[in-house]
């Protein structure tokens, strides 16, 4: 009896430490896409927008890589960007990308999962990507470090 419970309690011990090294691999994997994701070149300013895209070259562009069948990018993203707009107006615009039509796009900021975003200085540099959905307080405050970086300043916080 008490072998069988060797044997049991080793197992769950082999099997704790492969999910664990699996976990440890995963976030790995994801931190190296996203330094890969960050060094891209930078993007060109000529990117069509959805929100603010009267805004021609604004300090700040934000792509989201979504899809049509995308449940969390409609229902949580989306509204999420729209808080971002509304605290930052002009500095920030949105941009929606396609991901299933766009994929030179997905490859260049190696999008993993939808919803992604990209945060982009005023020159197209890649400064933060987000896998999963983005609250509007992180995007904020990676769009507050953009601008403090370009020495800009900001409108007033979120309410």
């Amino acid at each position: 009896m008490l072998n069988v419970m060797l044997w049991r309690a080793a197992l769950l011990i082999l099997l704790a430490a492969l999910l664990w090294g699996f976990v440890v691999l995963g976030r790995r994997f994801v931190e190296r896409q996203r330094r890969a994701a960050l060094a891209a070149p930078a993007l060109a300013t000529g990117l069509q927008g959805g929100a603010g895209a009267s805004n021609s070259n604004p300090p700040v562009r934000i792509l989201l890589f979504s899809s049509a069948e995308c449940q969390q990018c409609h229902r949580l993203q989306k509204p999420a960007l729209r808080q971002v707009q509304a605290a930052r107006g002009d500095l920030v615009r949105v941009i929606e990308v396609d991901a299933p039509t766009e994929p030179h796009l997905t490859a260049r900021y190696r999008v993993l999962t939808l919803p992604t975003t990209v945060v982009l200085d005023g020159q197209g540099k890649a400064q933060a990507v987000n896998y999963g959905f983005a609250p509007a307080g992180r995007l904020l405050a990676q769009i507050d470090d953009v601008l403090a970086q370009q020495h800009i300043e900001r409108a007033a916080p979120l309410a």
